[in-house]
């Protein structure tokens, strides 16, 4: 459910603005209109800059802290704008000077595995070898290419063949001209003892740093976290003063914002005592309306689902109850196995005794997802991969488990109620917004496809219906169709809505025959996780026959455990995503889902 909004218009003295501004961030109900972009402000901007490097910090700290176990946080610091960037860039030097240090690393350990083709040598003696008129020189080539005769020529020397290349020195006169074809590699600047040396300093170094940053991980995470709501805090009151218009030579301030009609009287009430000035406004068409969702405790768990497409507007209806119930079904279809779905509820029931607050409601979302897949999984018969219709136990029961013919077409038959299910919403929403006229031929399209798919649907599924039946669904059908051939667009000429009605005949038949065909993807991808659970199964079973029953139980295990992990992962990464493609795509389209809409985010202290 979208809550109420009403719109209000508030003016100040401008000596008092501070004042009102304060009550209002202390009343903390109202959603200021933006009336200018954020873009347009530089020290918005800035101070946005200013949160993404303190948000960047705190992800890192946050990364430091989940990898050591029971710590610590130190409380938070209070520290005024200037402190807290000096402590930020203090982080950040750290961070730099750390990168610094891995790159000086990766190059010495690059130089030390090069040296290590050449072995321990002094560069001291080549330069004594310099200073008495010899020429050091190192080359390289492809051991197919290397000339014995060099030795003769140039006094080489053999050093290393290393992955059929060859490496050599030669020693030679000063001056004297080296006709080699070979490499001449640029040789690390220091010998191989020294290299080491430097890479152990090195790795002391980064320890340090690394030391330091996991130090203030535990002792400046909560003080950054204070320092960004206060950036929040200085950013909402700019922004409050930014989205503020200047009336009669500045002198008074006019601002526009949104409040929840329920809490509405409170704040006129404290308004009213301390003597500002509002005024209630009435809600134009264009205007931005902030969405704030309330449902019931189900419903809610399925709100980030909308949130990830988008929220709806302030004209139409909120959809996260319509479709939670069909994504959790759609969920239990696609994921195919009772078993996975037990250990799926339980899964999450161990990891909310652990995790935070703030992720629960994902656990139990996914604990009624894991519900639905162990009712689906147990009526279509499969647990584990173990089909139970051939389970000798269970012989009196097998005919009761839905076979996959009945499944592909329980899937259409939800697909098609969904689509009609979406077209009454999109009907509704029209009646709303317009009004009952405009509504009368979407409703009138609900009752032909209703009275159609039953004529012709029921007979297929071996449902015999009577001739006055039959006729009835005649009736209503071409009378449906008479008004949305009609009165499609009220006011209209008769020709122009024939015209039209035509058009969305085609339109209808050609979209509804897709969107439902769509729906069979439900039964073919929990078919097939099914299906890959009986085969690993299977290769349990039929790998390991012959060996003696303790190496044979340990291998089943073993692949049981790898070949249903593997198959859990697939089946929820595919029973997330087919489900939100249904939702996202058929049935919003079906809705006529418009979106749009803007979360209400109040003006108060972080």
């Amino acid at each position: 459910m979208i809550v109420k909004m009403s719109k209000y218009a508030f003016m100040v003295y401008h000596k008092e603005y501070d004042t009102f501004l304060n009550t209002l961030r202390g009343l903390g109900v109202v959603h200021i209109k933006e009336t200018k972009s954020i873009t347009d402000d530089e020290h918005l901007q800035k101070l946005l800059a200013e949160r993404k490097r303190v948000n960047t910090l705190m992800r890192f700290f946050k990364n430091l802290n989940a990898a050591k176990k029971d710590v610590k946080l130190a409380p938070a610091r209070e520290l005024d704008k200037k402190e807290g960037l000096k402590l930020m860039e203090k982080i950040e030097e750290l961070q730099e000077k750390k990168l610094q240090l891995l790159a000086y690393r990766q190059s010495l350990e690059k130089d030390i595995d090069y040296m290590s083709i050449w072995g321990e040598f002094s560069y001291q003696n080549i330069n004594r070898l310099k200073r008495a008129g010899y020429d050091v020189t190192f080359f390289s080539c492809p051991t197919a290419k290397y000339e014995p005769v060099w030795g003769d020529l140039y006094n080489a020397f053999l050093i290393n063949n290393f992955q059929s290349v060859t490496y050599f020195l030669t020693v030679t006169k000063e001056g004297t001209l080296i006709d080699i074809d070979a490499d001449r590699p640029k040789m690390p600047a220091m010998g191989m003892a020294k290299l080491l040396i430097r890479h152990e300093q090195c790795l002391k170094e980064i320890e340090e740093v690394d030391n330091e940053l996991k130090r203030c991980a535990s002792d400046d995470y909560k003080t950054l976290d204070a320092f960004d709501k206060n950036l929040q805090n200085e950013f909402n009151l700019i922004n409050a003063l930014v989205q503020t218009d200047k009336q009669a030579a500045d002198k008074l301030m006019l601002l526009e914002g949104w409040v929840p009609a329920e809490d509405a009287p409170a704040m006129e009430k404290e308004l009213e005592k301390q003597g500002y000035f509002f005024q209630e406004l009435e809600i134009e068409d264009g205007d931005k309306v902030p969405i704030k969702l309330r449902n019931n405790k189900f419903n809610r768990l399925y709100e980030p689902i909308t949130r990830m497409f988008s929220l709806p507007n302030y004209g139409e209806l909120d959809p996260t109850p319509f479709f939670a119930p069909f994504f959790m079904l759609f969920f239990g279809l696609c994921f195919g196995d009772g078993g996975y779905g037990l250990l799926l509820i339980i899964a999450c029931a161990i990891a909310k005794r652990k995790v935070k607050a703030d992720y629960k409601p994902f656990l139990t979302l996914f604990q009624y997802l894991g519900l639905a897949a162990l009712i689906v999984g147990t009526c279509t018969g499969s647990f584990f991969g173990i089909e139970l219709a051939k389970v000798p136990a269970l012989s009196k029961v097998k005919d009761y488990f839905v076979n996959s013919d009945n499944l592909m077409t329980f899937s259409i038959i939800i697909g098609l109620v969904q689509i009609i299910f979406g077209k009454c919403v999109a009907a509704f929403k029209i009646k709303i917004q317009r009004g009952v006229k405009y509504s009368i031929a979407p409703f009138a399209w609900v009752f032909v496809i209703v009275s159609l798919v039953c004529a012709f649907g029921l007979p297929y599924l071996n449902v015999h219906l009577s001739d006055t039946m039959m006729t009835v669904f005649y009736v209503i059908g071409g009378a449906g169709l008479l008004v949305a051939y009609l009165y499609n667009s009220p006011g209209k000429n008769i020709f122009l809505n024939f015209g039209t009605g035509l058009w969305n005949t085609y339109n209808m038949a050609s979209g509804l025959l897709g969107d439902t065909l769509s729906y069979i993807r439900l039964f073919a991808i929990g078919l097939t996780g099914a299906i890959l659970g009986g085969v690993f199964n299977t290769l349990a079973i039929s790998m390991t026959d012959g060996l003696n029953i303790v190496l044979r139980i340990i291998l089943m295990l073993f692949i049981l455990l790898v070949g249903h992990t593997i198959n859990i992962g697939l089946c929820t990464i595919s029973s997330l995503v087919h489900p939100l493609r249904l939702i996202f795509v058929e049935y919003y389209k079906n809705a006529e889902f418009e979106g749009g809409g803007k979360a209400y985010t109040p003006f108060k202290k972080a």
